[in-house]
C-alpha cells in the first residue's frame, strides 16, 4: 500500500514537472527584456515582461507561477547584454568566453549579482514586470586579475604642474582614427580603454589601475561639464574628478573599436610629472566626455 502511494506521488510530481516545463517553453516566446546599458550610470537596467494571457496564466493563481517563470528565464534573457559589453578595443565579454578566458558560468555568476525589484503587474494587468539593475563595475572587478598595479610611466624631464583632483578627457566629437587616412570616428565606451599620447606611447592601461579603485574611467556627456556652480561641473562628475580637474581635449582615437583616446604629449607631462597626478590614473579619477548617443546602449529584446 505504501509503495502504491509513493508511486502515485512520484507520478503526480512527474506530471506537474512536465506541465511546468511545457509552460516554460511556451512562455519563453512571451517573455521579453527591454532596457539599456547606461555607461554614465555604470549599470545595466532591464525590465523583464511576461504576458500573462499569452502564457496561459490567469490571475490570481497564475501570478506565483508567472514570477517563477520570470526568475527562471532572467539569466537567459540578460546573458546577451553581458556578452555584448565591450571590454577593450579588441574584445567583448563574449569574445573572452569564446577564447576560453571566461566561461558561461562566470557570466551567470555575474548575472546573479543583480539588484531586483519584486515583480509587479502592469497597469492594465496584462503583464507581469520585473525590474533588474546590474552594476558593470562588478564586471570590471571580476576581469581584473592583478593584485598590485603596474607603475604609471614617469618622465626623465618633468615639468612644473599643479596637483589636480582628477582628469577630464573631452572626446565628444568625431576624431581622427590613428593609422587611417581621412577616417574619423566617435570614441566608444568600454570597460578598460587605454590612453595614448600623440607619440603613441602608452600612458594608462588596466594593469596600472588599483584593483580596489572600481571603474577604470567614467563616461559623461558634455552637459556635465557645463553645469552651474563655481567649477561648472555637475555633482555626478565632481564625485569622480573633484573641483579642480585637468581638462584635456583628445586629438584622436585608436583601436580595433575606437575606444582609446589619444591626448597631447604636453597634457601627458602634466599628469606624469608628479606623484599626485599619476595617482589620479591609478585611482580611476578619470572622466571621458563622449557623444550622448553612445552613453546608452539599448538591450535587444528576446
Amino acid at each position: 500500500m505504501r509503495s502504491e502511494k509513493l508511486a502515485k506521488r512520484l507520478l503526480c510530481c512527474a506530471l506537474l514537472g512536465a506541465v511546468l516545463c511545457a509552460v516554460s517553453v511556451f512562455a519563453q516566446e512571451k517573455i521579453t527584456i527591454n532596457g539599456a546599458l547606461e555607461w554614465d550610470k555604470q549599470e545595466i537596467n532591464a525590465v523583464v515582461s511576461l504576458n500573462m494571457a499569452s502564457s496561459g496564466l490567469k490571475l490570481p493563481n497564475g501570478r506565483m507561477q508567472g514570477e517563477a517563470l520570470i526568475a527562471s528565464e532572467y539569466i537567459r534573457l540578460i546573458r546577451p547584454a553581458i556578452l555584448n559589453i565591450q571590454v577593450d578595443s579588441s574584445s567583448t565579454v563574449g569574445d573572452l568566453v569564446r577564447r576560453g578566458e571566461w566561461s558561461f558560468l562566470d557570466v551567470e555568476n555575474l548575472a546573479l549579482q543583480v539588484r531586483a525589484v519584486p515583480p509587479a503587474l502592469s497597469p492594465d494587468l496584462s503583464s507581469l514586470l520585473a525590474f533588474y539593475t546590474l552594476g558593470i563595475n562588478d564586471i570590471s572587478a571580476a576581469l581584473i586579475r592583478h593584485q598590485r598595479p603596474v607603475e604609471v610611466p614617469v618622465t626623465l624631464t618633468p615639468m612644473s604642474a599643479p596637483a589636480y583632483t582628477g582628469i577630464i578627457i573631452i572626446a565628444a566629437e568625431n576624431l581622427p582614427v590613428y593609422g587611417t587616412t581621412r577616417s574619423t570616428a566617435l570614441l566608444r565606451p568600454c570597460l578598460f580603454p587605454k590612453i595614448w599620447d600623440t607619440e603613441m606611447k602608452l600612458v594608462f592601461e588596466r594593469n596600472m589601475l588599483n584593483p580596489r579603485a572600481g571603474a577604470m574611467v567614467h563616461y559623461f556627456s558634455m552637459r556635465e561639464i557645463f553645469a552651474g556652480g563655481p567649477s561648472g561641473l555637475s555633482p555626478e562628475i565632481t564625485a569622480v574628478v573633484g573641483n579642480r580637474p585637468l581638462r584635456i581635449f583628445a586629438y584622436g582615437v585608436f583601436g580595433i573599436q575606437p575606444t582609446d583616446p589619444i591626448i597631447g604629449r604636453e597634457d601627458v607631462l602634466q599628469i606624469i610629472s608628479n606623484r599626485e597626478n599619476r595617482s589620479l590614473l591609478r585611482e580611476g579619477r578619470v572622466a571621458i566626455i563622449i557623444d550622448d548617443t553612445l552613453l546608452v546602449s539599448p538591450l535587444s529584446g528576446e
